[in-house]
């Protein structure tokens, strides 16, 4: 985390998006931090039409990679997403609460934290949580570091301690087409998760 000096003249961007959160919650899903409002096309997590993440939970739980897309327009069904959640506990927010970009763009590698998530405080208002599902090597890292175990590798899950409850770290690989996995590939890395969680 940098300091105040370091910062102050510096573009900080707050994220824009409350956490989900659903009644009883079981799971918690964690990326990195939204694109730029120009590259959404929904007022929800993983709104840019180019980020492959509805397409993932399309192909792993209805087999049809279109499933949570708008007919004929290049925007997601917000509201077919949220109730999909609710009804499978699935909580969302991300890892980064202040973030600057380094360049002008949404990569994780030039997005640098300067405020990570409160990730107890989150965890309180989800008392059944069982897991978190980082998306992507930084939302790991960082939950990783929160968390004070080692970074489990892409597709594994390590099972750690959170104020004495136990609680599985699942690292996920990232849902952005600039990660280097066919989308088929990627859907069968979260569909062993999720069938192992009990979701499908």
């Amino acid at each position: 985390m940098k300091n105040q000096s370091e910062i102050s003249h510096l573009n900080i961007e707050t994220h824009p998006l409350a956490p989900f959160i659903p009644e009883g919650a079981s799971v918690l899903m964690l990326g990195s931090f939204p694109p730029k409002r120009e590259k959404w096309s929904m007022e929800f997590y993983y709104p840019n039409w180019q980020n492959d993440m509805w397409r993932i939970f399309g192909l792993v739980f209805f087999n049809d990679k279109d499933f949570f897309v708008e007919p004929g327009a290049k925007r997601f069904r917000e509201n077919a997403i949220r109730e999909f959640l609710s009804e499978k506990r699935i909580a969302i927010s991300d890892t980064a609460q202040e973030v600057i970009r380094l360049q002008d763009n949404a990569s994780d590698k030039y997005l640098d934290i300067v405020t990570p998530v409160n990730l107890p405080r989150l965890l309180q208002q989800m008392p059944r949580c069982r897991a978190i599902i980082t998306i992507g090597q930084k939302a790991c890292e960082t939950v990783a570091e929160i968390l004070n175990v080692a970074v489990p590798k892409v597709g594994t899950s390590i099972t750690c301690n959170m104020d004495k409850h136990p609680i599985t770290l699942y690292r996920m690989p990232s849902s952005s087409r600039a990660y280097p996995l066919a989308l088929e590939k990627k859907a069968a890395i979260y569909r062993q998760m999720f069938t192992a969680l009990n979701l499908r």
